[in-house]
């Protein structure tokens, strides 16, 4: 998988009558070893979370419940990514602006990342990100 270009990964889904079950591998269907993993939960409906990109760290990002938008931002454009089904992902490559926005009530995001957490990984301005990437 190529992983210099964001991409919405579809996820196995194995349906049952109990409920469904999805999975996802590192670098089996998804582009990158796991290193971290962390979810954000408990925003208030209709919130959003700062946006920030990372100097070295890919990320994949998951709706495990509810829904919300992934705004990312490549330098040259932006998009946005409705993320309301457990069985797609979306992988985010290094030094991509990306905020969530617009969640649902009770939702819950799931983020796998190939780096541990390093707060010198994080770029926090977006000016600064624009300028980064444009060199």
């Amino acid at each position: 998988m190529n992983t210099d270009t964001i991409q919405l990964l579809q996820f196995p889904k194995i349906p049952d009558r109990r409920g469904n079950l999805s999975v996802f591998e590192e670098n089996i269907n998804i582009p990158i070893a796991i290193e971290r993993v962390y979810w954000i939960y408990d925003v208030p409906g209709g919130e959003y979370r700062w946006g920030h990109a990372f100097k070295n760290t890919c990320e994949v990002i998951v709706a495990m419940s509810g829904s919300f938008d992934v705004v990312v931002h490549d330098g040259v454009k932006e998009q946005r990514y409705p993320m309301n089904r457990s069985y797609y992902g979306l992988f985010i490559p290094k030094m991509t602006w990306r905020s969530i926005e617009n969640f649902s009530t009770n939702s819950l995001a799931l983020i796998a990342a190939d780096k541990e957490y390093a707060a010198e990984e994080y770029i926090r301005d977006f000016d600064a990100f624009m300028a980064s990437v444009n060199k």
